[in-house]
């Protein structure tokens, strides 16, 4: 319930800030969301309906691709921002361009930032995004931006290269918030002791792209056996390796540290 209801609020924060801010000034945001933008301008269709129809097919891939929690709360914030977009008026807050583009994309990323702690995203190049930082480790916010110069191309030429400039402005802005926020590159090793080490270990292998290394240990109070397993993972990934863990073995003793730096090879070995 807790993240439903954080990512109901980023959602709507993003909403407001395409709606209050962007949007008045002919100012597109990243990703399918910017496409949307575009095209709610020079169509009379509303920019929500065309955020929601332009994100189906990158949802269909999710499903396939990526975690049911993940691809249920994208699902999610897909629907919120698009109601959002739908049912909140366009009012222009600032007559001030640069102050819409920055303070645009600032609560843009706030929200997108937050939808990612929770485990989700807020659809389009998210995914796409997502689905990239699985198999390498780099910033979301830096993979976001770069899958983003056709944006600012397309803003450029369809309304004017000052919109263009003040697009790219506030995709910076969103890129940097979200990489603060989210701190994905973040690495966290964890020493998991559980009775049940080859359970956990096939769970962990099967679903993510991590190595394991497994141990043999012994109980020194109980003299029972117990397998230790450690493993590397990106901060995003915490939530979802501890439902795993808890799911295979509910009393398993996990261990989590924050790691400075990893040095080899981080993807599954």
């Amino acid at each position: 319930m807790r993240n439903i209801v954080i990512v109901t609020f980023g959602s709507i924060l993003i909403g407001f800030a395409y709606n209050f801010l962007l949007i008045p000034h002919e100012i597109l945001s990243s990703g399918l969301s910017g496409i949307a933008i575009m095209l709610g301008l020079v169509t009379p269709v509303n920019t929500g309906v065309l955020n929601f129809l332009l994100n189906l097919p990158l949802l269909i891939l999710g499903v396939m691709k990526l975690g049911k929690r993940f691809i249920g709360y994208t699902i999610l914030s897909v629907v919120v921002v698009s109601v959002s977009l739908y049912i909140i008026p366009v009012y222009k807050m600032t007559n001030e361009p640069l102050l819409a583009s920055i303070f645009g994309g600032v609560i843009a990323g706030v929200g997108v930032g937050i939808i990612f702690r929770a485990s989700g995203s807020s659809g389009g190049f998210d995914i796409v995004a997502m689905l990239l930082n699985k198999k390498r480790d780099l910033p979301l916010g830096a993979l976001i931006s770069g899958m983003n110069a056709v944006v600012v191309l397309i803003s450029g030429f369809i309304f004017s290269w000052d919109a263009a400039l003040y697009t790219l402005v506030s995709i910076y802005a969103t890129g940097k918030v979200i990489d603060t926020i989210h701190t994905s590159h973040i690495k966290l090793t964890l020493m998991i002791v559980t009775s049940k080490g080859e359970e956990v270990k096939k769970k962990l292998l099967g679903s993510l792209y991590r190595g394991v290394t497994i141990m043999d240990a012994e109980g020194a109070y109980t003299g029972e056996k117990r397998k230790v397993l450690f493993t590397v993972i990106t901060r995003y990934q915490l939530g979802e390796v501890k439902d795993m863990i808890k799911e295979v073995d509910s009393t398993a003793f996990v261990n989590i540290t924050q790691t400075t730096e990893v040095i080899g090879m981080f993807d599954r070995g």
